[in-house]
């Protein structure tokens, strides 16, 4: 990796101040998002949920149809059976193969009712499955009309923000480069935990950004020099001058427009 070149503090200051300025920009672009990226992460998801269990119904509906015809051709062995034994039985010669083919009659009609049983409550399965599956096509339609219309209506905020976003990414990218690793952190760190995500703000009325403690005169002093790395002790937020914070403002808002 390259190192770094050399730069003074009044340029980290100017950088970090840049940098806070992009990303905060970049916080405003994502709050006009709101939850919208989330909403429709979460819409997908239920969609691709909702079309498995509808696969998994229909599987559950072919698979009792399966069933159903295995019956039917049980039946239709039975009721081949049963016409066998009655024709046999004409023929017989002594009573005990008479009640031996009665008995097996009387088995295969047995077949016959069981199996008609169990088609009466595949086909009652089947009816219970196909409501399920019309209520779960009904709330996919649903889902996936109110996913058309957040993505519509993400795409129209990203088409007026993705190229200014992309600006502001490499921009900050470019300015951060110019802070060493170990202030870097800081920054990130300190923006993480401060309210609006502000680590850097300038002195406005003797008071830092953002904060109602009042800054000594010879603080202040010493914050416009520009010599070192001030930070506020009450919130922790780097400190920066109300002029360098004009000239950055300018500055970034000359290179967004």
């Amino acid at each position: 990796m390259a190192k770094k070149k050399e730069v003074t503090v009044e340029e980290k200051l100017r950088a970090l101040y840049d940098l806070q300025l992009i990303d905060s920009r970049v916080d405003e672009i994502k709050n006009v998002r709101g939850e919208l990226p989330l909403e429709i992460e979460d819409l997908e998801d239920e969609i691709v949920g909702l079309n498995k269990r509808l696969t998994n119904l229909d599987d559950d509906v072919t698979s009792l149809k399966n069933e159903i015809s295995a019956k039917k051709l049980v039946i239709e062995e039975a009721k081949g059976l049963v016409k066998k034994y009655n024709e046999q039985q004409k023929k017989v010669r002594n009573n005990r193969e008479f009640n031996s083919l009665t008995k097996e009659t009387e088995y295969q009609e047995l077949e016959i009712e069981l199996a008609e049983k169990r088609i009466k409550e595949f086909k009652a399965k089947i009816e219970q499955k196909n409501e399920v599956i019309a209520a779960t096509k009904e709330n996919i339609a649903k889902q996936e009309d109110l996913l058309k219309h957040k993505s519509a209506e993400l795409n129209d905020i990203m088409g007026d923000t993705v190229k200014e976003e992309e600006l502001l990414l490499k921009k900050s990218d470019e300015y951060a480069d110019l802070i060493d690793d170990h202030l870097l952190k800081a920054y990130k760190r300190i923006r993480s935990t401060v309210k609006n995500g502000l680590a850097v703000v300038s002195i406005e009325r003797g008071a830092s950004g953002g904060s109602f403690f009042t800054i000594p005169p010879q603080r202040q002093v010493e914050i416009a020099s520009r010599k070192k790395i001030i930070t506020d002790e009450h919130s922790g937020r780097i400190l920066v001058d109300g002029a360098l914070a004009e000239e950055e403002k300018e500055k970034i808002d000359k290179l967004l427009s």
